[in-house]
């Protein structure tokens, strides 16, 4: 069991046991908290599969598909894909024809959806008719780190599922048995970039985002009149990172802009809300808009920057 499941768990198994199971479940978290894992676990727990078994039949997981044609062949002969942004209307209509026959091997079905933020409309406005009318014996858990962005007649329907962050005690003992290789410092800028995820806590080290923070540090703390440090922001980021690494990217900023905000004067404070805003934005954005990652990292650098003062301006 992964630490702050507990709760989760005693829901779960609660109502397990009872005479009525409720058909659909929204788990609900900042992403990182182990909110799949604890899916698949529980879909195991449901069907009645043995904890090591790998593949169930009657355990069917959404998540990205292929990007297009191309990328479906690359799949089916066994090679790397490129996936899509969404889950798209086409994989919930091949999942409700899979729907109209009985579970495989029992009584019971699992459906999991990770992440349910990412359907197109049409895909939500589709699954939202299977959770209307559920099949008999088929249980939906839906993963969900934004539930502002599910359909509100999505979320009526489900039970939720909340998983708590962590303490910033909890994450250094889980950096100090999954990543000992680690700094001193390096956790430390782990822990309060990921906000209490101890997946992205994880990612940051794995990514090796120190040195990023340091040079976002300087631009929140100084500003950059020469755009130097914005041109070494762009070049620390790269150009093409992929989109959990971007995302790690954008919460490292977000949690940089939010550090020690308590002691700073009132026009920083202002200016500190102001671009977290603004990234708040661009990190909802960037996965629905393929963003130039030059130009994503000129962004960030510019809300940065902003928060150093009035001299800066932030032209995102």
């Amino acid at each position: 069991m992964l630490i702050g499941h507990d709760q989760p768990w005693a829901s779960w198994h609660r109502a397990l046991a009872s005479e009525r199971m409720h058909h659909a479940w929204l788990l609900t978290g900042k992403s990182g908290l182990g909110k799949a894992r604890f899916a698949q676990a529980a879909a195991r727990e449901l069907v009645g599969a043995d904890p090591a078994t790998e593949h169930h039949p009657d355990i069917l997981t959404l998540s990205y598909g292929p990007k297009d044609d191309k990328e479906e062949r690359k799949r089916q002969d066994g090679k790397a894909f490129e996936r899509a942004r969404s889950i798209r209307i086409g994989q919930i209509r091949e999942l409700q024809q899979r729907l109209t026959t009985r579970p495989t091997l029992g009584a019971r079905r699992a459906v999991i959806i990770d992440p349910a933020d990412d359907m197109e409309r049409n895909a939500a406005n589709a699954l939202l008719k299977s959770l209307e009318e559920p099949p008999v014996g088929t249980v939906f858990l839906l993963v969900s780190h934004s539930p502002a962005r599910l359909l509100p007649t999505i979320r009526s329907r489900c039970r939720t599922l909340r998983f708590p962050i962590l303490t910033n005690e909890d994450m250094a003992r889980l950096l100090g048995e999954h990543a000992p290789e680690a700094s001193a410092e390096e956790r430390q800028a782990a822990i309060a970039a990921a906000a209490g995820s101890p997946g992205a806590a994880l990612a940051f080290v794995d990514m090796g985002l120190s040195r990023l923070a340091a040079v976002m540090r300087g631009l929140r703390d100084h500003g950059d009149p020469t755009f130097s440090a914005r041109g070494e922001l762009a070049s620390l980021i790269g150009n093409r990172p992929d989109r959990d690494r971007l995302r790690a990217i954008l919460d490292l900023a977000r949690a940089i802009l939010t550090e020690d905000i308590e002691n700073l004067g009132s026009s920083r404070v202002t200016a500190g809300i102001d671009a977290h805003a603004g990234l708040v934005g661009l990190t909802g954005e960037f996965v629905t808009y393929n963003y130039d990652p030059g130009l994503l990292a000129i962004g960030i650098g510019n809300l940065l920057a902003s928060a150093a003062g009035s001299s800066e301006r932030a032209n995102v």
